[in-house]
């Protein structure tokens, strides 16, 4: 299901945008001209009881050894063929945040405003959404949790 489709059939504005072809976070940033704390990312990790979709800031990196305490047990990042089995209607590296349409729990880093307007990837690298953190918290139900760092390990 494209993220664009379901949005309308749940009633929730968005915005959405094209743009040139953006193969990482920050680029689809720079691309919109906006800052890398208001994207948002999506890296699909794999924890002591599945898989889980991690949503955090795209200026900002997840803390594994942190997530690893919360969730009681050792948590890794999915590995290439985990990620392209699970999300194959996506281009490679394009993740929604939307776990739930996939049967996997989602995770937003409890430090991105309910208020604040979030853009992400919508399953290809050339088409963003745009839409308020509430809206997306409203459709998705993550845990808000603590997990995001600025520096890599």
């Amino acid at each position: 299901m494209r993220v664009s489709q379901f949005l309308l059939d749940q009633q929730t504005p968005f915005k959405e945008m094209f743009h040139p072809p953006a193969f990482s976070s920050q680029k689809l940033a720079k691309s919109l001209h906006i800052t890398g704390r208001r994207v948002v990312k999506s890296v699909l990790l794999k924890g002591p009881t599945g898989f889980l979709l991690a949503v955090l800031p795209a200026s900002q990196w997840v803390d594994l050894p942190g997530l690893i305490d919360l969730m009681a047990g050792p948590v890794r990042l999915a590995t290439v063929d985990e990620l392209c089995a699970l999300f194959n209607d996506c281009e490679f590296g394009a993740l929604m945040p939307f776990g739930r349409l996939y049967n996997i729990r989602t995770i937003l880093d409890a430090n991105i405003p309910l208020d604040a307007t979030i853009v992400f990837e919508a399953q290809q690298h050339a088409v963003a959404i745009g839409m308020t953190c509430r809206d997306f918290v409203r459709l998705e139900s993550p845990e808000r949790i603590p997990f995001a760092c600025d520096n890599y390990y």
